[in-house]
């Protein structure tokens, strides 16, 4: 049984980064079919069947108009919580949840220039704002993660890593981009060959519609639903077992830090160790 869970709560965002996100999130998204219960049941489920960690994430998860209360549920339920977030726009009650004992906050940088950041995420301020954020979650001595996806040519990656690690951000992770979504450009059904190769092995994603998958890169592998079914059921069902298996396996190592929201992810960033607190969260947006 998958030892940590992806959460997908929504694929709205207020970025529009046209050239990887897996999760093709944007501001006409919507948050799914899955209601605050449904995602409360599933956190229980899972707590209840040895899930240690929750990822939540979009999109932009902080859009989602219950992010809190799912949030504060992972807690209640004793589980570690990774909020996956652009950091553009931080209400005070989201920063209350960040400082909460167990919370670890994950975000994605782009370059160490205006220019740069928001050429990725085709939002204009979206450095300014986010580096803002980082700054003072740095302030309040949040933990926080972040992960940098190498989209683009000239995108001075390596300044934006160094520029983050003056700033004090200790855990900072570099990645390529995945095949999948925005990142597809139309070359048809992603492949497998794109998935790190830990994906199904100790965790699992669930998306706004409630679709289990691999993860949340390995959206395109479709392994069950927790709207008409339990997660057990899903995790015991053939169908999980033959999704799992068409997985090769993993090539990556060390893990970089796009996978999936990652802190626990895959190839990077992702889901790299779901034993462990080390490794960074997917990048959606």
């Amino acid at each position: 049984m998958p030892s940590f869970l992806e959460l997908e709560i929504t694929r709205r965002c207020q970025l529009t980064c046209a050239s990887h996100c897996y999760a093709e999130a944007g501001p006409a998204q919507g948050h799914g079919i899955m209601t605050v219960d449904d995602w409360k049941r599933v956190i229980s489920e899972g707590s209840a069947l040895g899930v240690k960690r929750v990822q939540i994430i979009g999109g932009e998860a902080t859009l989602h108009p219950h992010f809190v209360e799912i949030a504060e549920h992972g807690l209640a339920e004793g589980l570690g919580v990774q909020v996956y977030s652009n950091l553009y726009r931080v209400r005070p009650e989201h920063w209350a949840l960040f400082t909460r004992r167990g919370v670890t906050l994950m975000t994605s940088y782009y370059a160490d220039t205006d220019e740069g950041h928001d050429q990725v995420t085709g939002r204009k301020g979206s450095h300014a704002a986010t580096l803002g954020n980082i700054i003072e979650a740095l302030r309040r001595g949040i933990r926080l993660r972040v992960g940098i996806v190498d989209v683009l040519d000239g995108q001075r990656v390596d300044q934006a890593r160094a520029e983050l690690a003056a700033l004090g951000v200790t855990h900072v992770h570099i990645d390529e981009v995945r095949g999948i979504g925005n990142a597809a450009k139309g070359a048809g059904l992603p492949s497998t060959s794109e998935l790190c190769g830990r994906c199904a092995t100790g965790i699992a994603a669930v998306l706004s519609d409630g679709t289990v998958t691999p993860c949340v890169l390995g959206r395109f592998l479709p392994a069950g639903q927790v709207r008409d079914a339990t997660l057990e059921g899903v995790f015991t069902s053939p169908r999980w077992q033959q999704v799992a298996a068409s997985i090769p396996a993993r090539r990556y190592d060390p893990c970089a830090p796009d996978c999936g929201p990652n802190d626990d992810s895959c190839k990077g960033g992702g889901t790299c160790d779901p034993a462990s607190d080390d490794v960074i969260p997917s990048t959606a947006g």
